[in-house]
């Protein structure tokens, strides 16, 4: 019988037996999503710059792959918008896009961006993840859709000259603007009123026939062309020289956290669908051998695809066994039927890509992180510029998000919210300046710090602490509300010992009420609960007020005009 830990790297042996009733639905999805994934991967090889056939090629091993070695099993992985963008993004001035050199990069771009992704996997290093908020990576999304969109902007119009052209009107071939404004809007209105059709195929394949018997080729309409039959070969590259894998470092970093970010988009709602926990470090395993995979094919870095992703779990997806049919599909399609492709314009794979991506625009979400937050939905606002501004590097947005993100959470970390208690009328203790409430006793300074006591929070604490005695020389009792403190590390212990000694010295007891049990273990380690004439322990927020009433009341007339 095979071993848990065994059975949890390799996910593939806890898929169930396939039944009739099973296979039916995972046919069907297979069926679906593999139609879906070829036309779509010819128009994202061209997005990244590559030969168009290794775009289906990253959709047959690196997605096989990437099933049997990942812990969510109904993602559809392969080649994506943002992770092609990225690609084509990096490695522009490094090479001539399509040609023998760029190939081999995006090949070394896979390879690192796997590589790194099975060590993080299997350093259970998932957790970084968390390095990047939600505001950047939406800002980032949306700045990549931009430049996505308006890198097939002359490709749909059928401009011969490219974009910078567009005022001169023989610059426009008008069968190839037909052709991809049809379809985008084909596209678009099926992708509303019936997902689940194969609308992206059947719009190729029309458009191919259709193509073939106006001989669009010979009146000057860029078409797909010849494409190689049979499976791919393998792929081994030569070693890199020192200045270029230098150049490869930051991209790889990129590309590595934005797919697995596509990654998690889906998985998070895959593993939600199933009532079961996220396992990212497995995930990260399985995308990391798919990105390997694709690199030996000689194709670039792959990714989950959201909106394929979506599909399989429509069509009713219930295992990995979906992605196996999906990978049939494309294998005899790949084998017997890649001359259909040749007739078909380039203007109806740059529809595909813009209907793709044209889901991921939603200016009014700025809008909406502003009014939620400023400082956030500043940041998000700065992360969507710069990767505008930054193009074609625009790996740069993200990682100045990733940077301003982190440095906004440690400004909150480094200035915690302490606040000087008062009793509202509702019975519980808020901020008495902002409510405008009395104190709770006579010479009484009562605080609550919403932080950790930690390194970072530290130096607050002691702060409020001494600039409040100093204003107020009369205290003579300070109480911390320590109920929100949920951890504790030396620093803090070392600060708690310094203000406790302070007070001490002042002749002012310092009361605690409902430390929590981490906290408290800490402070009872260094010495600093014993019992004292200077320290009394409270339990709860009712046990303290109790006692502290007893202490000096506060008049009736001061607590009338006290704020």
């Amino acid at each position: 019988m095979t071993s848990s830990p065994w059975r949890h790297r390799l996910p593939f042996l806890n898929w169930p037996r396939p039944t009739g009733a099973l296979l039916h639905s995972e046919i069907f999805a297979g069926l679906s999503v593999g139609l879906m994934v070829i036309p779509q991967g010819v128009a994202y090889a061209a997005l990244a710059g590559m030969p168009l056939i290794t775009g289906i090629y990253a959709s047959l091993l690196p997605a096989l792959v990437a099933v049997l070695f990942s812990a969510s099993t109904r993602l559809s992985v392969g080649p994506t918008a943002l992770t092609a963008m990225l690609v084509s993004a990096s490695l522009a001035g490094m090479a001539t896009p399509g040609s023998a050199e760029w190939v081999h990069l995006a090949v070394w771009l896979s390879l690192l961006s796997g590589l790194l992704q099975v060590v993080l996997g299997f350093a259970r290093f998932g957790w970084l993840l968390n390095l990047v908020s939600s505001p950047v990576l939406t800002a980032f999304t949306q700045g990549a859709a931009v430049l996505i969109l308006s890198s097939q902007l002359p490709a749909l119009l059928g401009m011969t000259q490219g974009g910078s052209s567009w005022m001169k009107p023989d610059s426009l071939n008008l069968p190839s603007l037909a052709f991809g404004l049809v379809t985008l809007g084909v596209l678009l209105l099926t992708k509303r009123l019936k997902p689940t059709f194969p609308t992206v195929l059947v719009v190729v394949v029309g458009a191919a026939g259709l193509s073939q018997w106006l001989g669009l080729a010979s009146k000057g309409v860029a078409v797909v062309g010849d494409l190689p039959q049979g499976l791919p070969a393998l792929y081994v590259p030569h070693a890199l020289n020192w200045d270029l894998l230098k150049q490869l470092v930051l991209p790889t970093l990129v590309i590595t956290l934005v797919s697995f970010l596509e990654t998690a988009s889906s998985a998070k709602v895959d593993n939600e669908r199933k009532g079961q926990r996220w396992d990212q470090d497995q995930d990260l395993i399985g995308q990391g051998l798919g990105k390997l995979a694709s690199a030996l094919c000689g194709a670039f870095p792959t990714s989950s695809s959201f909106s394929r992703s979506a599909l399989n779990l429509y069509a009713g997806a219930q295992t990995g066994w979906a992605t196996v049919f999906s990978v049939i599909v494309i294998l005899v399609s790949l084998l017997f039927f890649t001359p259909v492709l040749h007739h078909v314009p380039q203007s109806v794979l740059a529809a595909i890509v813009i209907a793709a991506v044209l889901g991921l625009l939603k200016p009014r979400t700025f809008l909406r992180l502003l009014k939620i937050n400023r400082v956030e939905g500043s940041i998000a606002v700065l992360t969507f510029v710069i990767t505008l501004a930054s193009a074609p590097r625009l790996y740069w947005g993200v990682l100045a998000g990733v940077v301003m993100g982190l440095s906004y959470f440690l400004h909150t970390r480094l200035h915690p919210r302490i606040i000087e208690v008062g009793l509202h009328p509702d019975g519980s203790l808020r901020d008495r300046h902002l409510w405008q409430l009395p104190p709770l006793v006579s010479h009484l300074y009562a605080l609550r710090m919403d932080a950790e006591l930690d390194f970072a929070a530290a130096s607050g604490f002691e702060r409020a602490i001494t600039e409040h005695l100093s204003r107020h020389p009369d205290v003579k009792h300070v109480c911390l509300f320590a109920q929100p403190i949920n951890r504790i590390d030396l620093t803090g212990v070392e600060t708690f010992i310094q203000v406790r000694r302070q007070l001490q010295d002042r002749g002012i007891t310092l009361h605690i009420s409902g430390i929590k049990l981490p906290v408290e273990r800490a402070l009872h380690n260094a010495g600093e609960l014993q019992d004292s004439p200077w320290l009394k322990m409270y339990r709860t927020d009712t046990e303290a007020l109790q006692a502290l009433r007893q202490l000096d009341p506060l008049p009736p007339d001061m607590a009338a005009a006290a704020i």
